[in-house]
């Protein structure tokens, strides 16, 4: 049995949330890694973690928008969310053309030489097949999960500006 659609306010107070959550957390983590990768001389790793942190801060700049009464700040949402993946598009496709093996503990070099043995590589290819898998992945799991926070949130557009509309 299916249900009723949510009420406009509800879906106004979902995106809401959703948004605040979402902006905040990838401001804060991409932040923290872009200061991290500054810290450590990786220009790269430091530049997209700023525009990471960027598209966490025109998230919130989106919920502020609503919250205020606007709607066009569901667009800011949306926004944000493209220029997210676009961000972590780019970084992958920056990583995949620049592997490079980074130093290995030494407790972990004789599992990494046997298991590159069995699967017929050198421990260097090994480990540039893991961070291949990885970024592929990474990529990916980010175009699903920002496409889909995407759609959500532009699929929400008329009941939220309903909602705004009402108060």
């Amino acid at each position: 049995m299916r249900q009723p659609p949510l009420l406009a306010h509800e879906t106004l107070a979902r995106v809401l949330r959703l948004a605040k959550f979402d902006g905040a957390l990838v401001l804060v983590f991409a932040g923290g890694f872009a200061l991290l990768s500054a810290m450590e001389g990786d220009f790269s790793g430091a530049l997209v973690g700023l525009l990471v942190a960027g598209a966490g801060a025109v998230e919130l700049h989106g919920f502020s928008l609503l919250r205020e009464g606007e709607p066009r700040g569901i667009n800011w949402l949306v926004g944000s969310q493209i220029s997210l993946l676009v961000s972590i598009l780019a970084y992958c496709a920056v990583r995949l053309t620049h592997l490079e093996v980074p130093p290995i503990p030494d407790a972990l070099v004789s599992m990494l030489d046997v298991t590159a043995e069995q699967l017929g590589m050198t421990r260097d290819e090994y480990v540039r097949f893991v961070q291949r898998l990885a970024l592929q992945s990474f990529a990916v799991i980010s175009f699903f999960y920002q496409g889909g926070m995407a759609i959500y949130y532009y699929r929400r557009r008329e009941p939220v500006t309903r909602a705004l509309t009402e108060l």
